[in-house]
């Protein structure tokens, strides 16, 4: 154990890969083909006895959850069930049983479980475990278990066993101060016991397919050894030492050696599928997933109460890094007036290394500027800061490139002065796109798509840099990060329960410079904010 430990992480992942194909290996060489094909060709045949099969293996992981609960009665029924799943699920893909820091880490972190708690329920509960389902064997089948290992030694891991329930339980009663934590007591005991017995029906369920005839004691003693066996498997799955154990079990209650490896392996396998799938589901159901929340909640907050328009002008601000040879262009596109209100020009200047403040100015615009780049992110809190200031009735925003035109700026803010809209957003694959580099459409539908799936609305242009605000949305808008708005934006809008609107725009590509954007810095960027906004701390919940 101590070599085993001094390993680094790709050293374990070739020992693992290595364990799995030696006992891949012995597997092949091993089982009897003929048996293997009449079992399984059995259990096509039995539908009901499939489904009785799953179903008690599912029911025993059921009781453990209800026994977690038990010993932490602040962990919900779904979070406990997920836990065990995805550990199982873990298990049997990792090596060296490292799935079972999976079952800590998906309730503290789907279910705010303190770390100290679930680490010490947990080991209480798997020690239950053990100790219940060795206890089970020795009644069970003290002749089988003397077999494989022996009087002095089946009383050795018994002792051993009891020793360690006794350590876990002092350590629990410990912990039990100021602690949301029970001891395990009978009842929990009790739950333990059953859920062994009914995955020993699965094991029973198996043998039958087989040609085995196995009474429910001979069911308990093969699965007690061959789970014995995998708490020190080196494959995922404890592949190998699983079926050898269970092998060793059915011989030693009378099964043909052939036909006892290819039933081992039978139960392996069926329990292996139900381990996988249950484990990949339970990393998403219940929600949050183990990997946080992905999406936005279908249920989310009301509309705010929209505040009144007023008569204050309508902003446009466009954020600007070196774009001195546009930018006057672009202003001098933009009206005047907008539904019977003043258009106010606002250029944020991002600390440009040309003349853009300057040419700005000179074509009418306001002009703010950033003694140095911050990024595009700040640009527009920026711009939104300064709208929310001067009172703006209607509060938008556009590239001053030249790709959205100016002129189609009351199509944008007709939504918020009529009130319908919280929040605008510009749709350049609704409207007419007179070009746009194949690699940039691509991606810029690629990441609609996450945007859509992510917001559940439906979003036809996430990446538009053309958007329009209420003053009550304006106000609002968190962008947590300087580099970029697009996504942050519309999910910080959009989960605050802000009304979106998109409307049809018309998009030319720059005729000249170069956007800022780059795929991998972008999405390096973006998804983990993305991520932070869907899964807030704690004390940023009630915001």
């Amino acid at each position: 154990m101590r070599t085993i430990r001094r390993l680094g992480g790709p050293a374990m992942a070739v020992l693992a890969v290595v364990a799995t194909g030696v006992a891949v290996a012995g597997l092949v060489a091993t089982v009897d083909g003929d048996a293997l094909r009449s079992g399984v060709t059995a259990a096509r045949g039995d539908l009901v006895g499939l489904v009785v099969a799953v179903g008690a293996f599912g029911t025993a992981f059921a009781l453990r959850a209800v026994a977690w609960q038990r010993t932490l009665p602040g962990l919900s029924f779904g979070h406990a069930l997920a836990a065990i799943h995805v550990s199982l699920g873990g298990n049997h893909v990792l090596p060296f049983r490292l799935g079972e820091p999976l079952r800590i880490l998906s309730v503290v972190r789907r279910a705010g479980i303190n770390p100290a708690d679930a680490t010490t329920s947990t080991v209480a509960l798997r020690t239950a475990d053990i100790v219940s389902l060795l206890v089970m064997g020795v009644v069970a089948g003290p002749a089988v278990v003397a077999d494989l290992l022996g009087p002095a030694g089946a009383g050795v891991a018994l002792v051993v066993a009891l020793a360690g329930a006794g350590a876990v339980w002092v350590a629990v009663r410990r912990r039990r101060a100021g602690a949301g934590i029970r001891p395990p007591g009978p009842v929990v005991l009790a739950l333990t016991t059953f859920a062994w017995v009914a995955e020993a029906v699965l094991v029973w369920q198996v043998l039958t397919w087989f040609g085995v005839r196995p009474s429910a004691a001979d069911a308990v003693v093969v699965l007690a050894a061959a789970i014995a066996a995998q708490l020190v498997a080196l494959a995922p799955g404890g592949l190998g030492s699983y079926e050898a154990a269970a092998t060793a079990a059915l011989v030693a209650v009378g099964v043909p050696s052939g036909r006892a490896i290819a039933a081992a392996l039978a139960i392996h396998a069926l329990t292996t599928a139900y381990s996988l799938v249950a484990g990949v589901v339970s990393t998403a159901l219940p929600s949050p997933g183990l990997w946080g929340r992905l999406r936005l909640p279908r249920r989310r907050p009301p509309r705010p109460s929209p505040c009144p328009t007023g008569d204050g002008p309508v902003v446009l601000f466009m954020p600007a890094h070196d774009e001195g040879p546009r930018v006057a262009a672009v202003v001098a596109r933009t009206p005047a007036t907008v539904a019977g209100r003043p258009v106010q020009v606002v250029v944020v200047d991002d600390g440009s290394a040309d003349d853009t403040a300057t040419r700005a100015r000179a074509a009418g615009a306001t002009v703010i500027c950033h003694e140095v780049n911050r990024g595009l992110g700040a640009a527009v809190r920026t711009g939104l800061a300064h709208a929310t200031a001067v009172g703006a009735s209607a509060v938008a925003f556009c590239d001053a490139d030249g790709e959205d035109d100016p002129a189609e700026l009351e199509a944008l803010v007709s939504p918020i002065l009529d009130g319908t809209a919280d929040y605008v957003v510009g749709s350049r694959f609704a409207g007419t796109i007179h070009h746009m580099r194949p690699h940039r459409r691509l991606g810029n539908q690629v990441l609609t798509g996450w945007v859509r799936w992510t917001v559940r609305q439906p979003v036809t242009d996430g990446q538009s840099g053309y958007r329009a605000f209420s003053p009550a949305a304006a106000a609002a808008a968190v962008i947590p990060h300087d580099y970029n708005y697009a996504q942050v934006l519309t999910i910080d809008l959009v989960g605050r329960g802000f009304t979106y609107v998109e409307v049809p725009i018309t998009y030319a590509f720059r005729a000249s410079g170069r956007s800022f954007v780059r795929l991998g810095r972008y999405l390096r960027r973006v998804v983990p904010t993305v991520w932070r906004q869907l899964n807030p701390e704690p004390a940023t919940l009630s915001r």
